[in-house]
């Protein structure tokens, strides 16, 4: 019986963390906006659809175009400076009302990068807030 309470536990645990995809969220305006962005970066990059999706829905995972894909998107939002210092407020200020909640939230504890190249910085914060709230991140 304990057994069975624990296995049930777990898996309580688990779906509560499955990421949200449903037809509101990511919110498909976004998801449009952001298009443009990250055609750029995949060609820039040479990421996989498969890695970006791995990452923003399921785990986490070490992949070099993928980190220099979310570096080439901190570039492309203008929201990174050549020392890898993302500029919170920028992306804070780029989000819709909702989004920009969820990132400020996910944000509190992902303030200091760490990494010894501006990819590896980036990836740092992709992990940091996907770790914060593996429900409302997502990766375009």
């Amino acid at each position: 019986m304990l057994r069975l309470s624990f296995m049930l536990l777990a898996l309580g645990y688990a779906s509560a963390q499955a990421p949200r995809r449903d037809e509101e969220y990511p919110p498909p305006v976004m998801l449009k906006i952001t298009n443009h962005f990250r055609k750029i970066c995949i060609e820039k990059t040479g990421v996989t659809e498969e890695a970006i999706h791995e990452f923003s829905d399921g785990h986490i995972h070490e992949d070099e175009n993928l980190k220099c894909y979310m570096n080439c998107l901190f570039h492309e939002f203008d929201a990174v400076d050549d020392n890898g210092d993302v500029h919170l407020e920028k992306l804070f200020y780029a989000m819709p009302g909702q989004l920009r909640d969820i990132l400020m939230r996910l944000s509190k504890d992902c303030i200091h990068p760490e990494g010894d190249t501006l990819c590896h910085k980036a990836w740092w914060f992709h992990q940091c807030w996907k770790k914060a709230d593996p429900v409302h991140y997502f990766l375009f």
